[in-house]
């Protein structure tokens, strides 16, 4: 008899992120992991003591994803755009997992700061800064800008109320971070 295969933590958030990919993260449960990793739900409370504990680990593991997702801007695209693009372009690929991390509750930030202020935003931030040669403070009054105009997109379209035309989708991109950097702009030299 072959030795049993030992189903790790991080398999059983990877089968998490397969459900949630298949058919949304309410999906996620002891039976419908266990039935993916052909084992018994024994491993898997073991590994997480409770659902919300397992959905958590999921959360953080496809908002990594995300992150890698949107900083994965070809060279000598402008980040700003590519950032934007990529993030209603993930929602387009990816609805189930743009919705577990938008609009299941399960973000651990509870606000636009707390968001524009996170480690995980870091990179992007730098980014942005970089591309808009603007301070630290205006970039981030622009990122909220940006971010919701971009999030709205995303959200329509992974709700299935649109399709994605990326031309005009950067088009309308391009003129929200152009208005926000002049607003910023303006507003520094006011």
């Amino acid at each position: 008899m072959p030795p049993k295969t030992r189903v790790t933590e991080s398999m059983i958030v990877d089968a998490a992120l397969e459900i949630v990919r298949r058919s949304g993260f309410e999906s996620i449960n002891a039976r419908n992991v266990s039935e993916h990793l052909h084992c018994s739900t024994q491993p898997v409370m073991y590994q997480f003591s409770t659902i919300d504990n397992l959905k958590r680990a999921a959360y953080r593991r496809a908002d990594q994803l995300h992150s890698e997702y949107l900083m994965n801007i070809p060279a000598g695209e402008d980040p700003i755009r590519g950032i934007g693009i990529n993030y209603i372009r993930f929602a387009v690929e990816e609805p189930q997992l743009f919705r577990f991390l938008f609009q299941s509750g399960y973000a651990e930030g509870s606000s636009l700061l707390e968001m524009v202020n996170s480690e995980e935003l870091k990179p992007v931030m730098e980014a942005m800064q970089q591309g808009s040669g603007l301070s630290e403070e205006k970039t981030k009054e622009v990122f909220i800008t940006v971010a919701l105009f971009a999030h709205g997109y995303a959200s329509i379209i992974a709700n299935n109320h649109l399709e994605f035309d990326e031309k005009l989708i950067a088009s309308h991109l391009e003129c929200a971070w152009t208005g926000a950097v002049l607003a910023a702009e303006q507003e520094g030299n006011a």
